[in-house]
C-alpha cells in the first residue's frame, strides 16, 4: 500500500497573477522535485494584462523562464513631447496574460492547480477555499496583487486600454511608450501604443495622478478620439484592459509587510515590488522568481524570510525613485508634470535605459537632479518635506 503525501503542495502559491506565475515557472525549471500548487479565485491564471518592459532589464538568467510569456519584442521605441520626438534604440518587449495561462497549464498538473476558487483565509501551512476545502502545504506565499497600504505613501498610475485591428495599417515600426502631446487631464497625461500586426494595437490612456478613481468608458472614448487624430480607422475592438497601479512616493516597508501574517510570505504588488517611479513590475517579478527558487531551504519561514528581506533591501536601494516621485507628486502642478518627464526623457539614452532597469550610476542621478529645473528650488523643497503644492 502506498500512502497519500501529507500535503497537496510542498509550495502553494494563493493567487495565480504575474509574480506567482513566474515562480511557479521558476521552481518548475530549476527545482523539478518541488511540487508547486497554485491558486486562482478567476477562471484564467494571469487575469486580463500586458506586461511590458525592456529586454535588459530582465537578467539573463530570468530570460529562459520568462521567454514563454513574451508575445512581441521590438528593437527599439519612440517617445513624443510638444517639444520633440526621439527615437530610442532599446529593445521593448511585452508579456501576456494568455501566454502566460497557457504555461501554467503546461508547466503544472491538473491536481495542483486551482481556477474559479476564492480563497477565505491564508495560514502559514493551509489555505481554505471559499467552498470550505482546505489544502495543505509545506509552504504557503501571499500573491493576491497589492492590498492595504496605510503605511506606504502613493501616487497613481492609471490606464485604459483597446486593443484594435484597423482598417489600414498604422505606420508604426515599434512601439510608442509615451505621446505627451495630447492635452493633459487628472494630473500628467500621455497615449501608450504597442503596434502588435501591421493592422492591430494595444492603445492606452494612461494618467499619473493623485486620486485612484477612473472613469473607464470617458477614458475608453479618449481612446478612441486619439486614434482617429491619428488617422486610424478602428475596424473592430479586440479586448480592453485597465488597471489603477500604485506609485511609490514615500513610507515604512517594514511596517507594510508585517500586515501579512508571519510565516505567509508577500510576494509581487504585495510586497510593493515594482519601479517606484514608472510602475513596470515585469523585471522585479522576475527577480524574485529567481530569488525564490535558488534558496537552499524552501520551508515556509525560510521563504518568507527571504521574500520579506528581498522586498526591504529593494525597497531600500530605490529612496533615489522615491525622491523623483515625491519631487513629481507633491512638489509639481499637475500641469507641470509633462515638463518634468519632457526633460528627463531629452537627456541621453544609456541614462534613460538604466533608469528603467533601476540601475542608475552616481554620474545618472546627478544629471537628473542637476541644470535647470522645471520646477522652482523652493517648491521642489517644501515637497520633499511633505507639504502638498499650493496652486498658484
Amino acid at each position: 500500500m502506498t500512502s497519500c503525501p501529507p500535503h497537496d503542495a510542498d509550495i502553494l502559491l494563493v493567487g495565480g497573477g504575474l509574480s506567482a506565475g513566474l515562480i511557479a515557472l521558476a521552481l518548475r525549471r530549476r527545482r523539478p522535485e518541488v511540487r508547486v500548487g497554485l491558486v486562482e479565485a478567476g477562471e484564467r491564471f494571469g487575469g486580463n494584462h500586458t506586461w511590458s518592459s525592456f529586454e535588459k532589464d530582465v537578467p539573463p538568467e530570468g530570460a529562459a523562464i520568462a521567454a514563454p510569456l513574451i508575445a512581441h519584442r521590438w528593437p527599439d521605441y519612440e517617445v513624443r513631447f510638444p517639444g520633440y520626438r526621439r527615437q530610442l534604440p532599446a529593445a521593448y518587449q511585452s508579456a501576456t496574460s494568455e501566454r502566460l495561462h497557457a504555461a501554467l497549464l503546461e508547466a503544472l498538473p491538473p491536481e495542483r492547480r486551482w481556477l474559479g476558487v476564492p480563497v477565505v483565509t491564508v495560514e502559514p501551512t493551509r489555505v481554505t477555499l471559499a467552498n470550505q476545502k482546505v489544502l495543505k502545504a509545506g509552504a504557503v506565499i501571499d500573491a493576491r496583487g497589492q492590498g492595504p497600504a496605510a503605511h506606504l505613501e502613493l501616487g497613481y498610475q492609471k490606464f485604459v486600454g483597446l486593443e484594435v485591428e484597423l482598417e489600414a495599417p498604422h505606420g508604426l515600426s515599434g512601439p510608442i511608450i509615451m505621446d505627451a502631446t495630447v492635452d493633459q487631464e487628472d494630473g500628467y497625461r500621455f497615449l501608450y501604443t504597442l503596434p502588435f500586426t501591421p493592422t492591430t494595437a494595444l492603445i492606452e490612456d494612461t494618467y499619473y495622478a493623485d486620486g485612484a478613481n477612473l472613469d473607464r468608458e470617458a477614458v475608453a472614448e479618449r481612446v478612441r478620439r486619439y486614434a482617429a487624430k491619428q488617422g486610424w480607422k478602428i475596424k473592430r475592438l479586440i479586448r480592453d484592459e485597465d488597471g489603477v497601479l500604485p506609485i511609490a512616493i514615500a513610507g515604512d516597508i517594514r511596517a507594510h509587510l508585517a500586515q501579512y501574517p508571519p510565516g505567509v510570505a508577500p510576494v509581487g504588488m504585495a510586497a510593493a515590488l515594482f519601479h517606484p517611479v514608472t510602475g513596470y513590475s515585469f523585471p522585479d517579478a522576475v527577480r524574485l522568481a529567481l530569488h525564490l527558487s535558488a534558496l537552499p531551504d524552501l520551508s515556509g519561514p525560510a521563504i518568507d524570510r527571504a521574500a520579506r528581506d528581498y522586498a526591504i533591501r529593494t525597497w531600500e536601494e530605490r529612496g533615489f525613485y522615491r525622491l523623483l516621485t515625491k519631487m513629481l507628486f507633491r512638489a509639481a502642478y499637475p500641469d507641470e508634470r509633462r515638463q518634468v518627464l519632457e526633460r528627463f526623457y531629452g537627456l541621453d539614452a544609456g541614462l534613460v535605459a538604466r533608469f528603467y532597469a533601476g540601475h542608475s550610476t552616481w554620474a545618472d542621478k546627478a544629471r537628473i537632479l542637476i541644470g535647470k529645473p522645471p520646477i522652482p528650488i523652493g517648491r521642489a523643497i517644501r515637497g520633499l518635506l511633505h507639504a502638498p503644492p499650493r496652486q498658484p
